[in-house]
């Protein structure tokens, strides 16, 4: 059986690369918490050794770079033992944020070839890595109010990021967006043509990799800059940008359960922002209120602060019965009917939404970041 991630090392001109292919095409790449050890482990020796100037990780495939953790994994876990602990599923988080945090402080550079499907646990790889490539087939989606998860990985820090109100709107209704709108919202640094990947592979090859750590991020956007230059691949239209004014309209009040039936009662003959609609309109009310109060809770937070929120956050999902709810309708037994315990927002009890931000251990698993 093949290795879930293929890790090597790969001589360039001076100096080496890292090489990190997640390997489970026929899982569209997602991230087991095999996977996620692997990554970390790499990622820890190569810290610490000074022949390896850069890093690269890309997906295994033509269809995805990852398209998110191992949900029905993460569904076994919740479901197996009602009200906790879910011990794999608890372990996961933990491990898969510090391991995103890891990619986020890592001081030489990383390459996210983000190519394909980008979603959920994907996005969040890419996200923290220092030179993010998109191409023309790059699909990201932050899909999870629709299986009553969150925006995690990191996307309380980079959703509070993106300009306007265009992260509250992409977690509320997992709407997909392109490589152009990853440009637009900082979620990518360049776009590069998908038939260009092995050359910029032996152009990394090719670079006389110094010791300066600096100096091997600017030899890092050389090359990529190059490409990005000279790529005859066609941008997407935007769609986040050019949303933007309505995007704002829609989530502009301080009262979320406001901002859902702006968001869902939306009457309008535009097929993205229809597709956002029914996304939320089909998505877990309870979930909505707990992905806008993080978003809001967050807004503020270190980097650190933000894994350590969402550890909790995740772990109380887990928890309770709604995320294998949304699992078994959409993945499982995919009749795409889920017995949402509440129809309306408004229905939600306050102390019950209060209780998901709530510490459920004496230490939080991340404390140590």
């Amino acid at each position: 059986m093949p290795d879930s991630v293929w890790v090597r090392v790969e001589s360039a001109g001076t100096g080496k690369l890292g090489r990190l292919t997640l390997n489970s095409p026929e899982t569209l790449n997602s991230l087991t918490r095999e996977m996620v050890d692997l990554i970390q482990a790499a990622l820890d020796e190569w810290r610490d050794d000074p022949n390896v100037a850069a890093i690269v990780i890309d997906g295994g495939g033509e269809k995805a770079f990852c398209a998110g953790g191992d949900v029905h994994a993460l569904h076994a876990s919740s479901s197996g033992t009602p009200g906790g602990p879910c011990d794999y599923a608890e372990t996961f988080f933990a491990r898969e944020y510090r391991m995103n945090y890891a990619l986020h402080t890592y001081s030489k550079p990383i390459l996210c070839w983000g190519h394909g499907i980008v979603m959920g646990g994907g996005l969040g790889v890419m996200a923290g890595c220092s030179h993010r490539v998109v191409t023309e087939a790059t699909r990201i989606a932050m899909p999870e109010v629709s299986i009553a998860l969150f925006p995690d990985v990191g996307g309380s820090w980079f959703l509070n990021h993106m300009p306007g109100a265009s992260g509250r709107f992409l977690a509320l209704t997992a709407a997909s967006v392109n490589a152009t709108d990853a440009l637009f919202c900082g979620l990518a640094d360049r776009f590069v043509g998908a038939d260009q990947k092995e050359a910029v592979m032996s152009a990394l090859q090719a670079v006389e990799w110094e010791t300066d750590i600096k100096a091997n991020h600017g030899h890092m956007r050389h090359v990529l800059r190059g490409f990005s230059d000279s790529t005859t691949a066609e941008l997407p239209a935007a769609q986040v940008e050019a949303h933007l004014p309505a995007i704002n309209a829609l989530c502009d009040g301080d009262d979320i359960h406001d901002v859902i039936d702006r968001i869902t009662g939306l009457d309008t003959e535009d097929r993205w922002l229809a597709k956002a609609r029914d996304g939320l309109i089909y998505g877990s009310k309870l979930a909505a209120l707990w992905i806008d109060r993080q978003l809001f809770e967050t807004r503020h937070s270190s980097l650190k602060e933000v894994f350590q929120s969402e550890v909790q956050l995740g772990t109380n999902i887990m928890r309770h019965p709604e995320f294998a709810e949304g699992v078994r309708a959409l993945l499982i037994d995919k009749d795409r009917s889920p017995a949402w315990i509440y129809a309306d927002s408004r229905a939600v009890p306050v102390d019950l939404l209060a209780q998901f931000f709530t510490a459920p251990w004496p230490q939080n698993p991340l404390a140590d970041l």
